[in-house]
């Protein structure tokens, strides 16, 4: 089943549906991302901090498709967001990659107490002007970071990444992105594995429409005109992912998932107001 595709605010066209690389390393990882560009999965989502540019890269040049065809993202470290090292950094990471070029690149965390992230914004408006990145992001920013963006370089980002699933839809986050033509992009989209996959009321859903609870969420995430990053080592998991298209879940159902909510669902109490990561 073909992953649809999405226009971004700067034009960029990109699939609903992203493969997650986190703690994908080495030959593992690269067997594992092959088989999800193999499975139909044409972006893969990764970052520096995860140390594993250069098994992405590799998947990408085994994987016998174009890279035109291909969506390759990764992120900017919070150490690093000094503007001629952000430039040095993101040029690392295609040489880690040997590819010519990112279609994204993110911010991973405004680190707000650092206040360098505009400064980090324009070396990644200087790295697209250079031709390192095709299409520039944020990741965990909030409306006043996003914001001060705009105010400060006129540039807004095409996508935030945020964490997002049953238990944190992020209501007011979305409508904002949405309001200001950003896309948002679902970290954690099944919930790093909590009791979300075992949930009643999910389970009940699932069983109505004959799919995993899995199907179910991400498919709420789509519905939402969210993009979930989901993360499968294994074949079987990964075709179960993608199968989201043939089914569509009912205006309950939908109400049902959004009275899980829960005032801070947070996994891991990553509040990217004071949280920073390096």
């Amino acid at each position: 089943m073909h992953i649809p595709d999405l226009t971004l605010n700067d034009g960029l066209s990109f699939p609903v549906l992203t493969f997650g690389t986190y703690k994908m390393n080495g030959k593992p990882g690269v067997d594992g991302m092959k088989s999800a560009i193999e499975a139909g999965y044409h972006a893969l989502d990764s970052a520096f901090n995860y140390e594993n540019e250069g098994a992405v890269g590799k998947a990408v040049r085994e994987s016998g498709h174009k890279r035109e065809h291909l969506r390759i993202a990764s992120k900017l470290p919070g150490r690093h967001h000094k503007f001629d090292e952000a430039i040095l950094t993101i040029e690392e990471s295609l040489y880690r990659a040997q590819l010519d070029y990112y279609d994204l690149y993110y911010i991973h965390w405004p680190n707000p107490k650092q206040g360098l992230y505009v400064e980090a914004w324009k070396a990644l408006i200087e790295a697209k002007k250079r031709g390192y990145i095709k299409s520039i992001a944020v990741c965990n920013f909030l409306p006043e970071h996003i914001d001060r963006l705009k105010e400060e370089t006129g540039v807004l980002p095409s996508i935030n990444q945020i964490e997002l699933h049953p238990y944190f839809p992020q209501e007011d986050m979305r409508a904002y992105n949405k309001k200001h033509g950003i896309l948002t992009q679902s970290w954690s989209p099944l919930g790093r594995a909590n009791d979300l996959l075992t949930n009643p009321v999910l389970e009940k859903i699932a069983e109505h429409h004959k799919k995993s609870v899995a199907q179910v969420i991400l498919r709420w995430h789509h519905q939402l005109g969210c993009v979930p990053i989901p993360k499968a080592a294994s074949h079987k998991r990964q075709m179960e992912n993608k199968s989201i298209f043939d089914f569509a879940l009912t205006e309950d159902d939908m109400k049902n998932i959004a009275s899980l909510a829960r005032p801070d669902g947070r996994l891991k109490g990553q509040d990217p107001a004071v949280y920073e990561e390096f």
